[in-house]
């Protein structure tokens, strides 16, 4: 064959995802007999909930192909959830399911064509879509001591420069790289500036069911005719290798749910139908669910209150998060220290750190933020999460999770985390 390979230029840029490449690192390091803390990928430490499981083995003999929007029952599931969760008033036919809410997010960036709005920082996926796509990208910086929230006025500033300019607003929160999220003021402060300039927002709220207090509020509910809300089985459901995503349209934009449906048609089909139906569980009403979404928040925010305390105390600038399982600390302050140990990047800074302790983390210049800023993001997942919400449930609703707790059932991310103090307190 002829060399160089045809490959396209612009795949030829770009790398592998970040989050996939450092969990494969990982591994291979695991596998040759060396002790590494994985921090980097953000999985969800808990098992697939029991009724969940339970339905897809009930529906394995599901075999035929189903409709290219997805099972009509699952559909229904989905938009009653979203109607009790946050008092949206979707239709089973505003609901497009496809395998992972990753998918679908390509596949509206190919058929909507529109600028694309990333707050800094933003997980490390939603940018090379856009450069796979064709579609510009404009960072929107946000601040550490604002919890890396967007801003109206930032919002305002970027839609001011050119009024008419079709955009997308990618929104996520609980925030993957942050774990911050939006009260209900800031979300309608943002919706509203969005509205005056006719911005699609995509809401990203993957991680809603896992706010730590359960207090998850969706933009939609502000700006209901021009928010698509994403969602899925990964992050609260621990079901990430289970692939399945779901996006409630609202009925005015009804001609991009069916522009995604013609490319879903020529692409993946259909979800597995299996994993269909056991979803319809997953998002009807269960007693034993809810029971084990209470104590997957209680142990995350739990965790995440040690590890923030921890690296506070150790020199790093962030307060304690508010959902998900993620922590962006901002080493800035040790900057002169680092710097007389030879380290003045983000990059270089979480390669020593997995060479020097094992800890797996991902630099903050993944996430779209300047590469000499000394910022990371770490996922406080690794631990057992089932024996973990196990516990919790045995030790009852008003139970205090403390330290003995942690370091029992939480024992790998306590001693990275711990690990992570004494080597940027040298």
């Amino acid at each position: 064959m002829k060399e160089p390979l045809p490959i396209s230029d612009t795949i030829k840029s770009m790398p592998v995802s970040a989050t996939l490449g450092i969990n494969e690192r990982s591994n291979a390091m695991i596998l040759a007999g060396k002790k590494v803390y994985k921090l980097g990928l953000g999985q969800s430490p808990f098992p697939v909930a029991a009724p969940v499981i339970q339905a897809l083995k009930d529906n394995a003999r599901q075999k035929d192909y189903l409709p290219v929007r997805g099972l009509k029952e699952l559909r229904e599931a989905v938009a009653a959830y979203y109607g009790r969760a946050q008092g949206l008033g979707f239709t089973w036919d505003d609901i497009i399911i496809g395998p992972g809410s990753k998918e679908l997010m390509f596949i509206l960036q190919l058929v909507y064509d529109a600028d694309l709005l990333l707050p800094s920082p933003s997980w490390v996926s939603y940018a090379p879509q856009a450069a796979l796509t064709g579609r510009r990208v404009c960072w929107l910086n946000t601040e550490r001591d604002n919890k890396w929230l967007l801003t109206p006025d930032t919002l305002e500033a970027e839609c001011a420069k050119d009024p008419a300019r079709p955009r997308v607003l990618l929104l996520n929160y609980p925030n993957n790289p942050t774990g911050y999220s939006y009260n209900a003021d800031e979300l309608h402060a943002l919706a509203e500036t969005a509205r005056r300039y006719g911005v699609l927002i995509l809401s990203d709220e993957i991680y809603g069911e896992v706010n730590h207090d359960g207090s998850h509020v969706s933009i939609a509910k502000f700006y209901p005719e021009g928010t698509i809300v994403s969602g899925g089985l990964s992050k609260w459901c621990g079901a990430g290798g289970w692939r399945l995503g779901t996006f409630a349209v609202p009925t005015g934009l009804r001609k991009i749910v069916d522009a995604m449906a013609v490319v879903a048609s020529e692409t993946f089909t259909s979800v597995s139908a299996p994993i269909q139906y056991a979803a319809v569980k997953a998002f009807t009403p269960d007693k034993e669910i809810d029971a084990y979404l209470f104590h997957s928040r209680k142990v995350l925010k739990a965790l995440g209150a040690y590890c923030a305390d921890t690296l506070r105390n150790a020199g790093a600038e962030l307060v304690r998060p508010d959902g998900g399982f993620y922590l962006f600390p901002d080493f800035s302050p040790l900057k002169d220290k680092l710097s007389a140990r030879g380290i003045h990047d983000s990059a270089e800074m979480c390669e020593r750190l997995l060479e020097e302790t094992g800890v797996a983390t991902l630099a903050g210049s993944c996430f779209g933020r300047p590469a000499d800023e000394l910022t990371l993001r770490l996922s406080y997942v690794d631990f057992d999460g089932g024996a973990a919400i196990e516990e919790s449930a045995e030790l009852g609703a008003e139970a205090v999770l403390g330290e003995d707790f942690l370091r029992k059932r939480c024992g790998n991310t306590m001693e990275a985390i711990d690990a992570m103090s004494v080597w940027f307190g040298k």
